[in-house]
């Protein structure tokens, strides 16, 4: 090809490759050419992201404690009332104000500590005990009991108990007054033992339980316990036999002897 062809030809690639430009055949100068960064941007044709479901199990929600749930165990009281096989009669009411117990007490044992047969038989006394057991089996101490039976007080004394000791040794008490209630009672008792000491044990007095080991043997303490509560006449019919009644006041009586709430007092 002769120089004038090839300088043709160079013209002509010059023109085609103007007209090919990389603006998309806008007519633009090469140095104006930028290359575009691809934009970090999301579009609004980008997807949402998602969130991948986790592979972890749930928290466990916390359980109740155990102990947390249990009842509280009740507290043990101590009883503040009658007690100890007292029981009020089918009909009874309150007449006045009750004494403490406490007076109540001191005013049984004054009357134990008495002697009510100073001259036929002064060393007769009937035991403390025996006295506080009879008056809490009686009225559970109460000073202002009044059975329907007409039984009254600390010692649950019947009139025609309260005229016979009055009568007999020529008093005069009150069965109303708590104090002179329980020497009735006291009273009562001395009557009771030396009568059937006299009749029944050859004039032996003696209230020890030592002689009377069983409740239900036919022995002086036993045969007054339950003359106090059945009746002298029906203690002198079960003696020819010697079988105790009222076995069950005995035994209630002899087992307060042994141990007694009102001991407490």
């Amino acid at each position: 090809m002769s120089a004038r062809w090839k300088l043709l030809a160079a013209a002509v690639a010059l023109v085609v490759a103007a007209g090919c430009g990389l603006t998309g055949g806008k007519d633009t100068d090469a140095a104006s050419v930028t290359v575009s960064e691809p934009s970090l941007e999301p579009t609004s044709e980008s997807p949402e992201p998602t969130v991948e479901p986790t592979t972890e199990p749930p928290s466990p929600k916390p359980s109740p404690s155990k102990t947390a749930s249990k009842k509280p165990k009740p507290t043990k009281t101590t009883p503040t009332g009658p007690v100890n096989n007292f029981e009020h009669a089918a009909c009874f009411n309150l007449e006045g104000k009750a004494v403490s117990k406490s007076s109540a007490k001191s005013a049984l044992n004054a009357a134990a500590a008495k002697h009510y047969w100073p001259t036929s038989a002064p060393t007769l006394t009937v035991p403390s005990d025996v006295v506080r057991a009879v008056a809490w089996n009686e009225s559970g101490w109460q000073s202002n009991v009044v059975n329907c039976d007409g039984g009254f007080g600390l010692m649950q004394l019947m009139p025609d108990t309260v005229s016979m000791i009055n009568n007999r040794f020529e008093q005069s008490y009150n069965v109303k007054d708590y104090k002179q209630n329980a020497i009735l009672g006291a009273n009562y008792l001395a009557w009771l033992t030396k009568y059937i000491g006299d009749n029944y044990f050859a004039g032996n007095y003696s209230l020890s339980t030592s002689k009377c080991a069983s409740t239900s043997s036919w022995c002086l303490l036993n045969a007054v316990i339950a003359a106090y509560h059945a009746g002298v006449g029906t203690v002198e019919q079960a003696a020819s036999s010697k079988k105790l009644p009222s076995t069950q006041y005995v035994y209630v009586v002899r087992s307060l002897m042994k141990s007694c709430f009102c001991d407490t007092y």
